[in-house]
């Protein structure tokens, strides 16, 4: 709606995962490397983050980038069974199987095409999203189609995308041989408040709008707002481009980038809750504790 107003032909800040739209900040030039590790090493590589963070756009990136003689299955919905997950995996490489195959039927055939790419220079690459939502069963399936290598590397490089969560599964007991093939692990976090000013203003020059779009201010209110999570400041700062274009200005300033939070978050109380930082909320729950603590004390006998 508000593109011929602002005089561009691509949305900033859609929240489609489009690589070309990449902000490389310190935390996602570490997390693409981590990728590109996974690509060349055998073993498995854990990229996690919060939700919006900016992992499936890093992905999307490495794929971007991987070399020709890289064949790469990308699982995006893992809410599978092991018989399932390997007939999407032969789905994704182009493998032909029978029809209402068994598991054994599926691996022989994955192993066999592993042999065969290894021989002709190729490496596979599984990159899993979501990866918080497989199972300990089908967790296991994989490590066991790891176990095929040669004298020199594996045949199935992994690459584990998930939320904090799949830290705490691939913790857990049953997973233990699964968690010492990991090879490379990184977390991906927020964007700092620096961060989040540069992160804005280079996706309004990657559009073709002027950096100084947003003023300084609105991009700070942005970044309370959204703490430093990506997805949330595209969704507020497409708001605030709309609520610009309804008032006939062409820049972004604190109170517009304010009633555009609100109405990302549904009501001002939400808005005005999130725009605490949570730093100050953990600051006054810690000296509410104190009082009530030093109230107890001073009235014991």
């Amino acid at each position: 709606m508000y593109k011929k107003f602002f005089g561009i032909t691509t949305k900033p800040f859609s929240i489609a995962p489009d690589p070309h739209f990449l902000y490389m900040s310190e935390g996602h030039r570490e997390a693409l490397a981590h990728l590109r590790y996974g690509l060349s090493e055998g073993g498995f590589v854990l990229l996690t983050g919060e939700i919006g963070a900016g992992k499936t756009t890093v992905c999307r990136c490495l794929l971007e980038q991987a070399p020709t003689e890289t064949n790469i299955a990308f699982i995006l919905n893992p809410k599978l069974s092991s018989q399932e997950l390997l007939a999407t995996l032969c789905d994704e490489l182009g493998l032909d199987y029978p029809p209402a195959s068994g598991l054994k039927p599926l691996v022989d055939r994955l192993n066999s095409y592993l042999l065969s790419a290894h021989a002709q220079g190729q490496r596979t690459v599984l990159i899993i999203d979501e990866a918080q939502n497989l199972s300990y069963e089908v967790l296991e399936q994989i490590r066991l189609l790891t176990n095929l290598e040669t004298n020199q590397q594996r045949l199935l490089q992994v690459i584990l995308l998930g939320q904090p969560e799949l830290q705490e599964i691939l913790a857990q007991p049953e997973l233990r041989q699964l968690a010492q093939r990991i090879a490379a692990r990184h977390h991906l976090g927020p964007l700092t408040q620096a961060e989040t000013v540069a992160y804005v203003r280079h996706r309004l020059a990657v559009a073709g709008m002027e950096p100084s779009t947003f003023a300084k201010p609105a991009i700070d209110e942005i970044f309370l707002v959204s703490c430093g999570i990506p997805r949330m400041i595209n969704l507020i700062c497409d708001r605030a481009l709309l609520g610009a274009f309804s008032k006939g200005v062409r820049r972004v300033d604190r109170a517009i980038a304010h009633e555009a939070a609100e109405q990302v978050f549904g009501t001002k109380n939400t808005a005005t809750l999130t725009l605490i930082s949570p730093w100050i909320i953990v600051g006054i729950m810690a000296v509410v504790t104190l009082l009530i603590l030093t109230g107890i004390k001073m009235t014991s006998p």
